[in-house]
């Protein structure tokens, strides 16, 4: 358990826009930052950051919090878990009570996976230095490469054992549960078949279960999430035999999809941002070798093939890619296909072709640092000359071919989202292709058209959910005259914004003199609804309004960090919503224009939720009275009921003409 001293530490320590600029490409807009939401995808930015209130909130999916919040939402973690990433973020000695095997065994699935995958990591790296095969073997290979020490150091390369079982044997007397060892995808369980004698159909032996080192005899390359904890390995075999893969990767876990995850992009987001722009490579080594030479914008998809999730990582830090495929025929497949999943997505993509016989890798060992740098930058091209080379290599002009070269070509500019962009690309094809330009367009029209209808009638594309996968929404609440669902958040709108500010009230002296005091928002608003009797039927707005209640009787008023940070999370969440806003004003002053702010009219605006909130509580009334008077009451309570109706509906006239109402019957 963490110290609240601590935490408060951590809260106090963690900025908002420097957490979430570690996932995010943020830009300046007014006091705001905004960026593509990290939690859905989108091609237009609707996440906002607020500095001055230690903020995030997305107006396209709703999710917002504090900078703790963000990280348990991004990284699927714990609140303790958030506390010590950003605790080590910002050199926070934690001082907590230490887990006991105990605790450590009740850690959910995802967490222990976390922590077998870090203890395997430091095991792969400790063998590279401390055991001399390790040494001999693995630090040799990586030493061959040209890799130094800080590189080895930095993606915590390492070794496992040339032993069948030696891994596994050693994290089980270490301590650590078979269970999570399997589930990680470090061991591989298999059953041995039992043994029958042949002539009596006995069993000799029964069948029993055996375990075996995924990665056994292999150079390590642990793959890390965007917080930098280790979530999988890659496997390189350094023997020769053809019949053995030369990679193995982790299978799918629970902390683990390799669809949705780029090597290397913990140690390179930082530099994307800084460059504008993300290198995508094929293999582990090129991104290695790449650091190395000076360029660190560089991630790769690690043998798969490019998907949307990874391409989603990669738009939250920026809108352009280079490519650098292999040049074989799988190269250059995985490239043509990449690029297309990329226009599709609204990515500005161009390819980069190495000399012959180079990768990034080979070639980065050739050229300095800036020569590197120049080489990437002045020879990527554009899509559509790469293609146009790809395409038209080896058909010499043959026209037939040259003609279905181009239509592949305005294939991939058919999916290109914006209609600019498109424009400026059937331009750039009809230079290219020497083909007229209203041609192009013509085509092109007929295969956005063709895709548009194509998606149309196609359910999956559609997102639609049949019967039995339906997902299970609250039962809508029936809407009458009695919701006051509006006003009661308007209340709990001014409790979180304006509780602490003073507005000026009318009263009495002891001697009955008519004079004016200064309040709290929060005492006036609290005092109007406790002297008439009025609870707020929505849950959450009555527990913040008890809050506000409680604090008051201690002659203190919680301020909107209270909470944000509070231990209930639709409490947070409901707060977040109410001090957010996806606009801000510009700088009217200049143009003579001067808007007017809430707190400048702040009493106006707490009477108006009173007399808002006051008036439908009445129509509340009204209503289930009027309900009553149609079930044909006995005489006497009709008449009572009947008064009581003309005495409420005197009372809401009155609080409607307070509003500036106008009742038209």
């Amino acid at each position: 358990m963490i110290h609240k001293e601590d935490i408060d530490k951590i809260f106090e320590a963690a900025r908002v826009e420097e957490v979430v600029a570690d996932y995010v490409s943020l830009k300046k807009r007014g006091a705001n930052l905004i960026g593509c939401c990290p939690f859905h995808n989108e091609k237009t930015p609707s996440f906002y950051v607020s500095p001055a209130k230690g903020i995030y909130k997305c107006f396209g999916c709703g999710k917002g919090g504090h900078a703790i919040n963000f990280i348990m939402e991004h990284d699927k973690l714990t609140y303790p878990d958030a506390l010590r990433y950003l605790a080590k973020k910002y050199n926070i000695e934690i001082v907590e009570e230490e887990q006991t095997p105990e605790q450590i065994q009740h850690n959910n699935d995802r967490e222990s996976l976390l922590v077998v995958s870090s203890y395997a990591q430091k095991h792969f790296s400790e063998n590279l230095y401390n055991t001399d095969e390790g040494k001999s073997i693995g630090l040799g290979y990586f030493k061959e490469r040209g890799l130094r020490e800080d590189i080895i150091q930095k993606f915590q390369l390492g070794y496992s054992i040339n032993q069948r079982n030696a891994f596994t044997e050693i994290a089980v007397a270490t301590g650590y549960k078979m269970e999570y060892l399997v589930k990680s995808g470090l061991t591989i369980e298999y059953k041995n078949e039992a043994e029958v004698n042949a002539e009596t159909g006995e069993i000799i032996k029964a069948a029993d279960t055996k375990h075996a080192d995924r990665f056994w005899g292999r150079v390590m390359f642990p793959i890390h999430n965007q917080s930098g904890r280790v979530i999988a390995f890659g496997g390189r075999t350094l023997r020769t035999d053809i019949k053995t893969s030369k990679y193995v990767n982790s299978p799918e876990t629970e902390i683990y999809h390799k669809s949705d995850v780029l090597y290397g992009l913990y140690h390179s987001k930082n530099a994307i941002v800084k460059e504008k722009f993300c290198f995508l490579v094929e293999g582990y080594m090129d991104v290695i070798a790449m650091h190395q030479a000076g360029v660190e914008n560089v991630v790769a998809s690690s043998g798969t093939a490019l998907t949307a999730g990874q391409i989603k990582l990669i738009q939250r830090f920026t809108n352009d890619i280079i490519i650098s495929y292999d040049g074989d025929q799988a190269g250059i497949n995985a490239a043509l296909k990449g690029i297309d999943l990329l226009l599709e997505e609204g990515m500005n993509v161009k390819v980069l072709l190495f000399p012959d016989g180079d990768d990034p890798d080979s070639y980065s060992k050739k050229v300095s640092t800036q020569d590197l740098k120049d080489f990437i930058v002045n020879n990527a091209q554009n899509f559509i000359s790469y293609k146009a080379n790809i395409l038209t290599k080896g058909t010499n002009n043959d026209p037939l071919k040259k003609a279905e070269a181009i239509k592949k070509i305005v294939q991939s500019i058919a999916l290109i989202p914006d209609a600019i962009y498109r424009s400026v690309y059937v331009k750039e094809c009809s230079r290219i292709m020497e083909v007229d330009e209203q041609i192009l367009l013509s085509e092109l029209n007929k295969i956005r058209s063709k895709n548009f209808n194509d998606k149309r009638n196609n359910p999956q594309q559609q997102n639609q959910v049949s019967p039995e996968n339906e997902p299970i929404l609250p039962e809508k609440k029936e809407h009458t005259i009695a919701d006051a669902e509006h006003q009661e958040r308007d209340i709990i709108r001014l409790l979180i914004n304006f509780g602490a500010s003073m507005v000026k009230v009318e009263s009495q002296n002891e001697e009955g003199e008519d004079i004016e005091i200064e309040v709290s928002v929060a005492y006036l608003l609290t005092h109007e609804l406790q002297s008439d009797n009025i609870v707020l039927e929505n849950l959450v707005y009555n527990s913040i309004f008890s809050e506000f209640v409680q604090h008051l009787e201690k002659d203190a008023v919680p301020d909107t960090n209270y909470f944000i940070g509070h231990e209930n999370s639709a409490i947070c969440s409901l707060t977040i919503d109410l001090i957010s806003s996806p606009y801000t004003l510009a700088n009217w002053e200049q143009h003579g224009i001067y808007p007017t702010e809430e707190k400048t009219v702040l009493k106006r605006s707490v009477d108006n939720a009173i007399y808002a909130l006051k008036s439908r509580k009445i129509e509340m009334m009204i209503y289930d009275i009027q309900k009553r008077l149609k079930e044909n009451p006995p005489e006497e309570e009709m008449m009572t009921l009947m008064q009581t109706q003309q005495s409420l509906l005197e009372a809401k006239k009155a609080f409607n003409s307070m509003l500036g109402r106008i009742v038209v019957k």
